[in-house]
């Protein structure tokens, strides 16, 4: 089996690559390096750097390698970022995925496999089930809802078989803790390396089920040789919910140091998200779940041997009213 892994590079795509390996496939991998590492992928994969909204490259990709699937887990992930990067959004999150779908389309590969998101929801009734109507709030929900609206439409129009996974709030060894506009967990442990307060947006009490890694890129994975998985959206991660200002002290208690903690203005966000799993149960082998004491125990230990990490603010925002000033970049009022 050939597979193409986007986003190969980057922090769930690097696992996911190394559970494509496991089942024997042949996995290339593409990624252009935004927020991935090329060190983080695999030695047995075959590495593109590139990005999925590079049409020609997209192109001669599926040319020269007959895909039997394809997972598709490059974007950028940033949700409350995206309402000030609209066109980086939808260029990055909707159109480099249709580059995608219409390569998969023409060379009728078996499965393409789209990791969504559950921004799709919005603030919808808890927990969030697969059947309830998304109602996204922000750029990057919506985009991720237009991709499953496509997949759907390509199913039916060209019989392309597609799994929608819906993860949330994922964490583990590989995550970009330097990202400042993303990924919570990631974040406190790169502020706690540097000796600086962690920061929170509001008073800590709204709430995500913060899902480790290896409780969702093995099913990621071996997805495609689960039959009664395609053509399905499925959610994917932990059930437990929890404050963001409780994650704070456990990520605290994991480095042996004393919570110290900055609150910022609070952000427009959805304030509680968690997801029903019911389904993810039903469909693969999730018997036994990682804790979130365990979990972070884990990531912590690997953030200490990699070290901290420095990022550039991001470059291309196109809206400022209204962003938050924490996220402005150094000397702009």
């Amino acid at each position: 089996m050939k597979t193409l892994v986007t986003g190969g590079a980057g922090f769930i795509g690097s696992h996911v690559v190394r559970h494509c390996l496991a089942l024997g496939q042949q996995v290339v991998a593409l990624d252009d390096l935004s927020g991935g590492f090329e060190d983080q992928v695999p030695a047995d994969a075959i590495f593109v750097c590139g990005s999925v909204t590079d049409q020609a490259l997209i192109q001669d990709l599926f040319a020269a390698h007959d895909f039997d699937y394809v997972y598709h887990l490059a974007a950028y992930a940033a949700e409350g970022l995206s309402h000030f990067i609209r066109r980086f959004n939808y260029s990055n999150n909707l159109i480099g995925s249709i580059n995608l779908i219409n390569e998969s389309v023409k060379h009728d590969i078996r499965c393409f496999v789209f990791t969504s998101s559950i921004a799709v929801y919005g603030a919808n009734q808890l927990p969030m089930r697969e059947d309830l109507t998304p109602q996204p709030e922000d750029p990057y929900g919506i985009a991720k809802y237009a991709v499953e609206l496509d997949l759907a439409a390509a199913h039916e129009m060209f019989g392309l078989n597609y799994i929608v996974f819906r993860p949330h709030n994922v964490y583990g060894p590989n995550q970009n803790i330097g990202d400042r506009y993303r990924n919570v967990i990631g974040i406190f442990m790169n502020q706690i390396m540097q000796g600086k307060p962690m920061t929170i947006f509001g008073d800590g009490s709204q709430t995500r089920a913060f899902s480790y890694i290896d409780d969702v890129a093995p099913h990621i994975a071996q997805s495609v040789t689960v039959p009664a998985a395609y053509n399905q959206v499925i959610n994917i991660g932990a059930d437990t919910p929890y404050s963001v200002k409780y994650l704070a002290q456990i990520v605290a208690q994991a480095f042996a140091v004393e919570p110290e903690i900055e609150f910022l203005p609070a952000r427009n966000e959805v304030v509680h998200a968690y997801s029903d799993h019911e389904k993810a149960r039903r469909l693969f082998d999730q018997s036994s779940m990682t804790d979130i004491e365990e979990g972070i125990a884990k990531m912590a230990t690997w953030a200490q041997a990699s070290g901290a990490r420095h990022s550039s603010d991001f470059s291309e925002v196109e809206i400022t009213r209204n962003l938050p000033s924490s996220w402005r970049p150094a000397g702009q009022p």
